[in-house]
């Protein structure tokens, strides 16, 4: 079982490449062959069977010998490993689905943002509704998932107001709903510090690096999406140990 989610976590995984790619290029998403965006020619199957394709191509395309880039294989193998490791934790089947379907959208925030530092409203709004509806097919209390999603917006929207959208953009205010229509109450929060936190590590890193300045533009995106991640697979044992700690 856990082999068989871990290959199709590798094929959802290739799938989210491409949907990546044609948010990025206004392409449909569905429809329309896949093509190396170098020299254009048409990709066959045996060019995009996840991770063996890569390997045996030598990280290269077969028709113009180009480099594929390194995220194709990355993305394919944090879905298989991520599936796999909603599967170990959250083996139920509602709670199972509801992850690898957050795992799905997180992994195209990560990317995204990573790239374009930008969140598609059209991947986070819909995600937005659906997990919601999830949360409270789980047994989320009514009220506090409204008050964290409220809460996960409100907390962005307050500092996009007071930097007049210096600070963040608009995607993280609709990340920080979506955050807590399926986290709730008080997992967001576990969130939230885990990607501040790991946020202020990778930055003063890259300042100490020289790979980055003060003034040079962060994808919080991506730590977002880390700590909603962290905060789905181990958020109650981390608020369990710090309570610990307290009393």
């Amino acid at each position: 079982m856990i082999l068989f989610i871990f290959i199709i976590g590798l094929v959802i995984g290739s799938f989210l490449n491409v949907v990546v790619w044609r948010l990025h290029s206004g392409e449909p998403i569905v429809f329309g062959r896949s093509k190396c965006p170098h020299c254009q020619a048409g990709l066959q199957p045996k060019d995009l069977v996840p991770l063996l394709s890569f390997i045996l191509l030598r990280g290269r395309c077969r028709y113009c010998r180009q480099p594929i880039s390194w995220q194709y294989p990355i993305v394919e193998l944090a879905g298989g490993l991520l599936f796999v490791l909603a599967y170990i934790l959250h083996p139920q089947l509602l709670v199972f689905l509801r992850d690898i379907i957050l795992v799905s959208i997180l992994i195209i925030v990560f990317v995204y943002d990573l790239r374009w530092q930008l969140i598609p409203d059209q991947v986070t709004i819909p995600a937005i509704i659906l997990l919601f509806i999830f949360s409270l097919l789980l047994g989320s209390n009514l009220w506090l998932l409204i008050f964290a999603v409220l809460v996960g917006f409100g907390f962005f929207g307050l500092q996009y107001l007071v930097s007049s959208g210096r600070w963040i953009g608009g995607g993280d205010l609709r990340l920080g709903a979506l955050m807590g229509a399926v986290l709730g109450w008080p997992l967001l929060i576990v969130a939230l510090l885990v990607a501040y936190i790991v946020g202020a590590i990778v930055s003063v890193v890259l300042l100490i690096s020289g790979k980055a300045k003060a003034k040079t533009p962060v994808a919080f995106g991506t730590f977002l999406a880390l700590g909603t991640l962290v905060a789905l697979f181990w958020g109650e044992r981390i608020i369990n140990w710090y309570l610990g700690l307290l009393l």
